[in-house]
C-alpha cells in the first residue's frame, strides 16, 4: 500500500523559509514522480513542483521558481520542498503527491488528476 506522509509545516513570517517532507512508502514501481499541490482557503488546488524518479528532473510553477526548490533523497524515500522567501500568498495546505505511472514525455505534472496518491496535509502559515 502506497502511503504519503507530509511533515514540516508551520508557521512563519514574510521573508522566512520552511522544509516540508514526504516519506514515502509502499513503492513498487520503476517509474514516478512526487509532487507538491497546494490549496489555500476558498481557491483551487495548484500545482506547485514535483520531481521525477528516474532522472530528477523538476518542475515548479511560475509563482514559486527561484524560491522553491524540490529535492530527492532516494536512500530515504523521501522528498523535500525547500521554501525560501516565503510570502503570504504562499500559505495554504500542502499535499505531496505521487504519479505511479509516470511517462517523462507524457505525464502533465501540474494536474491533479495526473497523480494516484495523496497524502494528508500539512499547513504552512506565512504572516505578513
Amino acid at each position: 500500500e502506497v502511503q504519503l506522509v507530509e511533515s514540516g509545516g508551520g508557521l512563519v513570517q514574510a521573508g522566512g523559509s520552511l522544509r516540508l517532507s514526504c516519506a514515502a512508502s509502499g513503492f513498487t514501481f520503476d517509474d514516478y514522480a512526487i509532487g507538491w499541490f497546494r490549496q489555500a482557503p476558498g481557491k483551487e488546488r495548484e500545482a506547485v513542483s514535483c520531481i521525477s524518479s528516474s532522472d530528477g528532473t523538476t518542475y515548479y510553477a511560475d509563482s514559486v521558481k527561484g524560491r522553491f526548490t524540490i529535492s530527492s533523497d532516494n536512500a530515504k524515500n523521501t522528498v523535500y520542498l525547500q521554501m525560501n522567501s516565503l510570502k503570504p500568498e504562499d500559505t495554504a495546505v500542502y499535499y505531496c503527491t505521487a504519479d505511479v505511472d509516470w511517462d517523462k514525455y507524457g505525464s502533465i505534472w501540474y494536474t491533479a488528476y495526473e497523480y494516484e496518491y495523496w497524502g494528508q496535509g500539512t499547513q504552512v502559515t506565512v504572516s505578513s
